[in-house]
């Protein structure tokens, strides 16, 4: 390996490259938070509907449903992406690349969220839940008219939790080829040498790091009736 091994060094970095992989990092993020919202909020909602049951069926689904946020939960995103090459090549035609990311991506935060949507939901003050079902609001107006609404702020943190977790996971899986700045800084850093496009990117994933934190604290402020 040659080239430069300092770190102030700017004019070796391919600006062009470095914001296209930015993009491409600010793609992953958004596109894969999206899908694991909606996934885990089902998950964590159906882990919740499930728990304490004494129907046999019921109890059977919960474990079925928890073993497979655990399982999921458990296993590290770097073997992870691999254990889903084969699933991924057949969803998405190509194991390399932004898109290629999406699935290990998912599947890996999906459930993380699922378990915090659930734990939301048990901070829930139980007798709201009583008086509601009490004046006869539907299992679908507990969920929109309480659950939801209640717990808003909770979820709202946990997808922000979830989501810079997410951000470090595309740094990883650009190390296998996923493209984004993870990737550029394995490739055009680490591999060439190049300590300054590794340093920029760092600190470029750093920023967005920083400007999902604020959005998403500001947002938890805002639905947060707690806060004045």
């Amino acid at each position: 390996m040659g080239g430069n091994t300092g770190y102030f060094e700017f004019s070796t970095v391919d600006w062009n490259q470095m914001w296209s992989a930015t993009w491409e990092t600010i793609w992953m993020t958004v596109v894969s938070i999206v899908a694991v919202a909606v996934l885990g909020y089902f998950i964590g909602l159906l882990l919740f509907e499930t728990s304490g049951s004494h129907n046999l069926i019921v109890r059977i689904i919960n474990w079925i449903v928890a073993l497979f946020v655990n399982v999921f939960r458990s296993i590290p995103f770097i073997i992870l992406i691999v254990l889903l090459l084969p699933f991924t090549k057949q969803v998405v035609g190509t194991i390399i690349g932004p898109v290629a990311a999406l699935p290990s991506l998912i599947v890996s935060a999906a459930p993380f969220y699922g378990r915090m949507v659930e734990l939301a939901f048990h901070e829930i003050d139980r007798g709201v839940l009583e008086a509601s079902d009490a004046m006869g609001a539907s299992q679908w107006q507990i969920i929109t008219k309480v659950l939801l609404p209640e717990s808003l702020p909770a979820l709202i943190s946990g997808i922000t939790v979830t989501t810079i977790s997410l951000i470090g996971y595309t740094a990883m899986a650009g190390a296998i080829g996923a493209g984004g700045l993870g990737n550029l800084a394995y490739q055009e850093g680490f591999e060439s040498s190049n300590n300054t496009v590794t340093l920029v990117a760092t600190v470029i994933i750093v920023l967005i790091v920083f400007a999902f934190q604020f959005i998403g604290d500001f947002a938890t402020r805002k639905v947060d009736k707690r806060v004045l």
